[in-house]
């Protein structure tokens, strides 16, 4: 009996600490921001025979071609650094790493 009534003692108190504690006002959440269309890709899609190509825009400059072939894997021709040459050939089946880039600056 004695060591039920402790128990319940202890219950008790922890309950009062809990409700006494009040939260921290808290600020409503901000309204999600709306994309910027511009940063969004344009796609052109155009068949070639019986291959089709997209090719990738931001800001009217293309960086991505993808070439779906008729046979075959389909593969991506890159331009790594903004100069207009396609420089790097990947295939969706290659598991090798690729390093992510950003553009930091601009001239």
């Amino acid at each position: 009996m004695g060591v039920s009534l402790v128990f319940l003692l202890l219950f008790w108190t922890a309950t009062l600490m809990a409700v006494e504690d009040k939260p921290p006002q808290l600020e409503p959440l901000p309204e999600p921001e709306v994309e910027d269309e511009e940063l969004q890709p344009e796609v052109t899609i155009r068949k070639k025979g019986k291959s089709v190509i997209e090719e990738y825009r931001i800001d009217g400059r293309l960086y991505m071609i993808k070439i779906i072939p008729a046979i075959g894997p389909p593969y991506y021709l890159i331009d790594t650094d903004g100069d207009g040459n396609m420089d790097v050939r990947r295939s969706d089946l290659e598991e090798g790493i690729r390093v992510h880039q950003w553009k930091i600056l601009e001239w």
